[in-house]
């Protein structure tokens, strides 16, 4: 880099830098930390020991932030490169699933209040849709990753110019080389002493995003296994409550509900992070950062892993999906015994108002007495209704109450899932396979 363009560096001296990049005195990076308190520093003194020849050029030109930034940009892109295949086999399992449920109907809810039905496999394409999103959002958070080069102290890059004595085009060169040679085609052209704040809060806000997803599909699993209509893997010998044996606690979504809400809050660290690095920067930012980035990388794998595990693993339980559709149906159903009766001849305030008298009559007996919904019952005692009597089985088909929900599933797949796997088709197979949660 610097002797391409001419500066004075031997091949010798290069020789010994590049032997020494696995052999690091660590003990030694910590004693010089002790007394110089600076940890770039410290590991500068610790490479001009073990590389003597090269110890005049080492960080020549170069800030802290030169070797910290630039590190943390490459950790980051490759941090991604890490998370994304793992949220694709989770879409690419949920899909499976999505596929395999797409005409099973169950209630659906708004306000967590039974309304019309829906089927299980549109309910995990509601997840999927989220999920999309994010590898969306985390993909341009990656492709959008830029490198900080050489820019100097306080992004002038002044002393790379005093370098070449003045030569704007050598530098410009030199910045550009740099970033290519870290594997990045392009560099942010204008920083302060650091590359802006606001990168890490595009990273942390992409990750947060994924933990709102996980932690609302998780919420949904954990109600339906609540009503035991779905649920997450549970082992032969798994045991839910040390007291209560009977127990098959949603435990992994409990898990990945825990992890997503810490990953939700990373944003505000890094929101508030960025909002505080005064004119070039401030140095309150590097503790804050060090907890975060990390925190926010390792949190959103812990989550996406034991997510994997759970779509791998999830189990319908359709007779008691059933069940409940059976007690909340004849309400549904109402609307459709009116128009039924319409075209045998009724006339429509006239059911309306005999069927508002009885569904009160069966709500009453579900609520005030935990029966079951007997209001077909009620609905074929009553003489008026004697014309459609035969034509009740199949006005209470809950497979005529889900819309095109079976094929809402398939064209979702196949317009916007299969685009996406495409793009991971190499890196699936080993992201896909099944994943052992240890503890």
């Amino acid at each position: 880099m610097f002797f391409e363009l001419g500066l004075d560096i031997s091949n010798e001296q290069i020789a010994e830098l590049e032997s020494a990049i696995h052999d690091i005195d660590f003990a030694s990076a910590a004693e010089h930390e002790r007394q110089v308190r600076h940890d770039v520093m410290a590991h500068v003194h610790t490479l001009a020991e073990r590389c003597p020849k090269a110890a005049p050029i080492i960080h020549l030109g170069a800030t802290s932030c030169y070797v910290g930034d630039n590190t943390d940009l490459i950790v980051l892109k490759h941090g991604l490169d890490l998370l994304l295949p793992r949220l694709v086999a989770i879409i690419s399992r949920l899909a499976q699933f999505a596929e395999q449920n797409k005409s099973i109907p169950m209630l659906g809810f708004t306000h967590l209040q039974p309304a019309q039905l829906t089927t299980v496999g549109k309910r995990a394409s509601l997840w999927l849709s989220d999920l999309l999103m994010d590898e969306r959002a985390l993909s341009r958070a990656r492709d959008d990753l830029r490198f900080r080069g050489v820019k100097g102290t306080t992004g002038t890059q002044a002393s790379f110019m005093q370098l070449f004595d003045g030569d704007s085009a050598k530098v410009r060169a030199l910045d550009k080389r740099v970033a290519e040679l870290a594997g990045f085609d392009k560099r942010y052209l204008v920083t302060g002493q650091t590359y802006s704040r606001k990168v890490d809060l595009e990273v942390i806000s992409a990750l947060s995003g994924l933990g709102a997803t996980v932690h609302k599909m998780c919420s949904d699993i954990r109600i339906l296994a609540s009503r035991k209509e779905l649920e997450e893997p549970f082992e032969a010998s798994q045991i839910g409550s040390s007291a209560m044996p009977y127990k098959r606690n949603p435990m992994r979504s409990e898990r990945c509900c825990a992890l997503a809400r810490h990953l939700i809050t990373l944003h505000a660290n890094a929101a508030n992070t960025h909002a505080v690095q005064w004119l070039e920067r401030t140095l309150d930012d590097s503790a804050n950062r060090r907890l975060t980035l990390a925190e926010a990388f390792l949190t959103a794998d812990a989550a996406l892993l034991t997510l994997l595990n759970i779509v791998q693993g999830l189990v319908v339980y359709p007779k008691v999906i059933a069940r409940h559709i059976d007690q909340e149906l004849p309400f549904m159903a109402t609307e459709n015994i009116i128009m039924a009766m319409v075209q045998a001849g009724g006339d429509r305030q006239v059911c309306h108002e005999k069927i508002r008298v009885l569904s009160h009559e069966a709500g009453a007996v579900v609520k005030r007495e935990g029966k079951d919904n007997d209001l077909i019952e009620r609905v074929k005692k009553d003489g008026y209704f004697s014309p459609i009597i035969p034509q009740l089985h199949k006005i209470l088909d809950a497979s005529t109450f889900i819309g095109r929900a079976p094929e809402q599933v398939t064209e979702f797949i196949e317009e916007e899932v299969h685009p996406v796997l495409a793009k991971y088709k190499e890196s699936l197979a080993e992201v896909e396979k099944p994943v052992t949660l240890n503890i």
